[in-house]
């Protein structure tokens, strides 16, 4: 269960990363056209990049420390979710599958050789 707690975390990193950038776009486009609220949407677009990073750092301790990564990765489905709703759903899906995954398999015992 770790290792697809590992690889939903590396698939929501990727999917919040490609929603921080839309809300990024969006609110490059915004700015330039002169819509208000457009610094904010820049705003919550970098926040949604910062929380996928920190899902990734999740995912990527998903292996040697599961309790750490679980809470990185719902964190992260959180915050992304909050900041740029629509465009983050997606990671916040695998994010928080990922979660779970890390939660249940935080005592699975290595299989002897």
């Amino acid at each position: 269960m770790k290792v697809a707690a590992l690889v939903l975390g590396i698939l929501g990193g990727l999917a919040g990363l490609l929603g921080g950038t839309c809300a990024l776009a969006v609110g490059g486009i915004g700015e330039a056209l002169g819509a208000e609220g457009a610094e904010e949407v820049i705003g919550l677009g970098w926040l949604a990049f910062v929380a996928a990073i920190v899902g990734l750092i999740g995912a990527g301790v998903a292996l040697p420390k599961p309790k750490i990564s679980a809470l990185l990765m719902a964190i992260a489905a959180v915050a992304g979710l909050i900041a740029v709703s629509f465009a983050y759903i997606f990671a916040t899906v695998l994010f928080g599958i990922g979660a779970l995954l890390a939660i249940l398999g935080r005592n699975e015992k290595k299989p002897e050789a």
